[in-house]
């Protein structure tokens, strides 16, 4: 039986289970999920991982190795035995509910209120968020569309020290979840599990369509989208992702992995912070890292930390070529990038943290992007509007703006960024204020003609 999403919290009392086995209504777990399922499962991995970053309160209970979660399923009656069982806390009962269907249920909104807002801003991680904070609080009806859950990549991480003014430091779901709040306060709304395919012009607006052909129309479109978890492309990897593969999902699997042994794939800041709430569970946790130091590509007090672990390993200059298992991750091939030896060896859990791709497939001869899939903005065109002979207008493209007027980028995904999170707020803050440029300077039609009748008056 395993707590979430805060699993170095302390031991709670079995809830779901009487001392002596028996099964208890389910209505007696008070405000907290349930789910059911086996251990290795990729379905559970996706709701764990989906309820944690979400900061659902969540008990996760493997029917392999407690005989009394089994007879939980068979008492709330969900007909055929399919795993995984979800149940709410108000006793109600999902069998393999899709993510969104358990989105819905929690009372997550998916779906957004109205067709016309001043302001979308596609991607809800930091950059998404403080836009939307500070254009909501400056009168923009503005919608945030979030394909996961909004927090972006920091929303993976265990642990958040070096933000200005938590001194104590907090999660990055709970840094994630303050801003929500904050944002849901000026008036943003926030809708999740939402993926824009499109985006288009239509005159003076901007069109942008949703996964269910839905279409959202604004005067600006702040494009936040982030990037993703690179994929780890050796043989036997793919088909073990969610049952010993995970990408970002330390905090989803921390409390199961005791007693284990993990390797965590990368030397950057994401994989030390990985580390560091690993070994409060595993056995043993090893770090592999392709640079000849993990100093060259993680923060000092990570290394410092680690360094003081004794069941933390790093090993530099490797990588892993091969990843084997029936069902399960059960060994992966570990091979040194220099000398090319290899060494098969026993892993219960990979977790990759070997960098990020742009999450902009779908703006394929829509805005300018580099080559690695990165959105060019105003700050790439050096004056030279040659460079965008698409460019419309006579006017230079503004900072944050990209190649289609009306549409700015800001945070990870844009070219030139730095990828820090303080950076990421920063641009979403400084793209409010290029969109209201953008307004005074191309009014809308409504604008316009109020404009208009106060001259005449």
């Amino acid at each position: 039986m395993t707590a979430g999403p805060d699993p170095g919290a302390a031991p709670q009392s079995p809830l779901a289970f009487g001392h002596t086995g028996e099964t208890l209504h389910p209505t007696l777990v008070e405000g907290e999920v349930r789910v059911i399922g086996h251990r290795w499962s990729p379905r559970v991995h996706q709701i764990k991982s989906f309820l944690a970053r979400s900061r659902v309160r969540y008990r996760w209970f493997d029917v392999e190795r407690e005989e009394a979660a089994a007879g939980t399923a068979r008492h709330v009656g969900t007909g055929e035995q399919r795993y995984p069982i979800v149940i709410l806390p108000d006793g109600s009962v999902l069998a393999d509910p899709d993510v969104r269907e358990l989105a819905r249920r929690l009372g997550l909104d998916t779906d957004p209120d109205a067709t016309f807002y001043d302001l979308i801003v596609v991607g809800g991680g930091p950059a998404g968020l403080s836009a939307s904070i500070y254009a909501a609080s400056e009168g923009l009806r503005t919608v945030v569309l979030e394909q996961e859950v909004p927090g972006g990549q920091i929303g993976f991480s265990a642990i958040v020290e070096n933000y200005p003014g938590f001194p104590e430091a907090l999660s990055g779901s709970d840094l994630a979840s303050r801003t929500v709040q904050q944002a849901d306060r000026f008036g943003v709304e926030i809708t999740v599990l939402r993926r824009a395919v499109g985006l288009r012009q239509q005159g003076e607006h901007r069109v942008v369509i949703l996964d269910d052909q839905t279409e959202l129309i604004s005067r600006a479109v702040l494009l936040s989208v982030g990037v993703s978890f690179r994929w780890l492309d050796v043989p036997g990897c793919s088909s073990l992702v969610g049952a010993g593969v995970y990408y970002g999902a330390a905090i989803a699997e921390a409390s199961a992995c005791r007693g284990q042994d993990i390797y965590i794939l990368g030397g950057g800041n994401s994989a030390g912070q990985a580390a560091l709430l690993l070994a409060q569970f595993a056995r043993r946790v090893v770090i592999l890292a392709l640079e000849d130091s993990i100093e060259e590509t993680m923060s000092q007090y990570l290394v410092d930390r680690l360094r003081q672990l004794p069941n933390v390993e790093i090993r530099t200059n490797t990588t892993v070529s091969c990843v084997n298992g029936q069902n399960r991750l059960e060994e992966i091939t570990i091979q040194n990038v220099k000398t090319g030896s290899t060494e098969q060896v026993r892993c219960d859990g990979l977790f990759v943290f070997i960098g990020a791709t742009p999450r902009t497939e779908w703006l394929e001869h829509v805005v300018r992007r580099d080559e690695k899939g990165f959105i060019l903005s105003g700050a790439d065109v050096n004056c030279d509007l040659s460079q965008w002979p698409e460019w419309p207008l006579e006017r230079e493209p503004y900072r944050l703006e990209t190649s289609m007027p009306g549409v700015f980028v800001a945070g990870d995904v844009r070219k030139g960024s730095v990828k820090r999170l303080t950076s990421a707020v920063g641009e979403g803050a400084m793209a409010v204020e290029f969109i209201h440029r953008y307004g005074k300077v191309h009014p809308d039609r409504e604008q316009r003609e109020a404009a208009q009748v106060g001259e005449a008056g």
